[in-house]
């Protein structure tokens, strides 16, 4: 069983016992989170697809991490003017585990 969510802007395909790296969600270690836009949920040879969302779907993940991610160098430069702009960011990310995903009832 697998299913397709929406998470920080993104689609992932999650099954199971999945460990995934998302943008940062609220919680700390072993906290419980909930993914309630799910676009497709796929059981064997039974799919269920949303318009666009399924109506009941959720997927429960566990926190089992929270980091920055790596930085990212933004530099521009307006050539024959002495105009530099160097700027860095490191964005936050969670790494959860897929503990379940649970059909509409």
């Amino acid at each position: 069983m697998y299913a397709i969510v929406m998470c920080g802007g993104k689609q992932l395909k999650v099954a199971k016992g999945d460990q995934i790296t998302v943008e940062k969600q609220s919680g700390d270690k072993g906290s419980k989170v909930s993914l309630e836009q799910v676009l497709l949920l796929a059981d064997g040879e039974k799919i269920s697809v949303g318009s666009p969302l399924l109506k009941g779907a959720k997927v429960t993940a566990e926190v089992v991490d929270q980091f920055k991610g790596p930085k990212i160098i933004s530099f521009k430069k307006r050539r024959r003017q002495n105009s530099r702009r160097k700027m860095g960011h490191r964005q936050p990310m969670t790494v959860i585990k897929i503990t379940g995903i649970e059909a509409a009832k």
